[in-house]
């Protein structure tokens, strides 16, 4: 056996980003001997929460720590989520739904949406979301789980995931991950002890003088980044000059209007407004740009617009767009917010956590910190926050609104290459180009496109392989196959009550 092996990782930090790395690292590596797991957090210190809707990966996160699903959902008050919906975000009126799964099916070769746009032209006018089977049971309130053994079937390939109480998912973590051996500390962290000769971090020192020391930290301390930018020194490149929403008010109320699994991103006047319908109560918030809104002006405006009566008073927060140059550095990994944040408009900010403890993983390193692990890190880390960046900079873009200066200085901005490009090769023939280890698949691109009015000038010659008529009759023929789907599928409701879940909940928010 290697006698270089990392014996104790310390955890800075509880909440989402802890919780979870705790629990995939204990039931990973809790087997190598003389491991130690030790998490540190104060109850006094709050955490942020705003990543409460999720995307299809936190399916395969939540099966690998070994989590039964009926139990998630009733513990974190969860609801089950196909997409997500955009309102008045090309212009005041208009909607589309961002779905998870596919359209149609491939034909001849080449994506679906190459026929529809061949049936575009013929003059058929059935929208695109009549293809999905996402979008049209989410927008009639009905879930299942997928079939892959159906392969035949729309939900063969339905794509899911979860909105749910980021602060319960956290203490359900936390059960999980003390059982499997992960020891917690109660306790204000108030100095970082470095070795002098690398600057490695050697202990973290708490107000009560007790020293917790490791081999490997990971810093999951949040916005304040106390490890990775506060002893070690990483820096942080600002993208605001894209994504200039810097602010967000967040407020729960009470349960009201319709209950789709769908979250909902409506555009305002300086940002969006979130909407997470959860088990027993709503998640709201108001994202915005503090150069073209107050505190005051959003707090009216979110509370203008809840279903129920609020829960809380509004809650602020403050952010800036982007990620810091390197996330990992020495003996010290940041996970969440201590690596970064962009605004959460596409439910990627639990991915991001997820997406780096399964680079730590694939990277574990020894107690000699290789450099090359570490810089390949880094390389992929910055990569996916760039490819994420671009996915919701299209959003802002891609827009005809012009009623507002903010939306106007979005509308106007010159955007980054790689969108830009993506933005022409759309444009041309309707073909979606995309690095193979992007988060966001075509069909992604596709919705975000097509909902936002990027309107291709042709489409891949191959569709007309197909005669007219038979192009006309097969994508008839899948979008009835889906309504009937859809319309077989059980009401979400039904489906929560069928695993167990209650009303009133089983467990009350913390």
């Amino acid at each position: 056996m290697r006698d270089d092996l990392v014996r104790r990782i310390v955890i800075v930090g509880g909440g989402t980003a802890g919780w979870m790395a705790a629990a995939a690292l204990a039931r990973l590596l809790g087997r190598m001997p003389g491991l130690s797991i030790d998490l540190v957090e104060s109850d006094a210190i709050g955490t942020v929460g705003v990543g409460e809707a999720t995307i299809p990966h936190i399916v395969l996160f939540n099966q690998m720590v070994g989590i039964d699903e009926a139990a998630f959902v009733r513990e974190t008050n969860a609801t089950y989520k196909l997409g997500i919906e955009f309102v008045d975000w090309r212009r005041i009126g208009t909607r589309y739904v961002h779905p998870f799964g596919v359209y149609g099916l491939d034909m001849l070769g080449v994506e679906f949406h190459h026929f529809w746009l061949k049936a575009r032209a013929l003059g058929d006018t059935t929208p695109l979301d009549a293809y999905s089977i996402g979008i049209t049971a989410g927008k009639r309130g009905r879930f299942a789980h997928p079939r892959p053994d159906q392969p035949n079937s729309p939900l063969a390939k339905l794509g899911y995931a979860f909105q749910f109480d980021a602060g319960l998912y956290a203490a359900f973590l936390r059960r999980l991950a003390e059982g499997l051996g992960v020891h917690r500390t109660e306790g204000r962290i108030t100095q970082v002890l470095q070795e002098g000769e690398d600057g490695h971090v050697r202990a973290v020192r708490l107000e009560s003088g007790a020293e917790i020391e490791g081999d490997l930290f990971l810093d999951c301390s949040g916005f304040q980044g106390l490890l990775i930018e506060g002893a070690m020194g990483a820096t942080f490149n600002d993208w605001s000059h894209w994504l200039p929403c810097d602010r967000a008010v967040a407020v729960p109320c009470a349960l009201g209007g319709d209950r789709v699994p769908l979250t909902r991103a409506t555009a305002r006047a300086a940002g969006w407004q979130w909407r997470i319908p959860l088990q027993h109560r709503i998640g709201n918030g108001y994202v915005y740009a503090s150069d073209y809104l107050s505190e005051d002006e959003a707090i009216a405006t979110l509370l203008a617009h809840l279903d129920g009566p609020a829960l809380a008073e509004p809650r602020p927060l403050r952010f800036r767009a982007g990620h810091r140059d390197r996330a990992w550095i020495g003996n010290v990994v940041a996970l969440g917010l201590a690596g970064g944040f962009l605004e959460p408009l596409e439910s990627t900010s639990i991915h991001l956590i997820q997406s780096g403890i399964a680079r730590l993983m694939a990277l574990f390193p020894t107690r000699g910190f290789d450099a090359v692990e570490i810089d390949r890190f880094n390389c992929d880390t910055a990569q996916e926050y760039v490819d994420i960046r671009d996915f919701l900079i299209l959003h802002y873009k891609a827009t005809e609104r012009d009623d507002s200066a903010f939306w106007r200085r979005c509308r106007d901005l010159d955007p980054p290459e790689g969108l830009r490009e993506k933005l022409a090769m759309f444009g041309r023939n309707g073909r979606i180009f995309r690095k193979q280890e992007e988060l966001f698949p075509e069909a992604s691109w596709l919705a975000v496109m097509n909902g936002q009015g990027v309107v291709p000038q042709g489409y891949h010659p191959v569709a007309d392989l197909l005669s007219d008529a038979e192009t006309l009759e097969r994508l008839k023929h899948i979008a009835q196959v889906i309504d009937e789907t859809a319309d077989a599928m059980p009401l979400q409701d039904d489906y929560l009550r069928q695993i167990g879940c209650a009303q009133p909940p089983l467990r009350q928010a913390s």
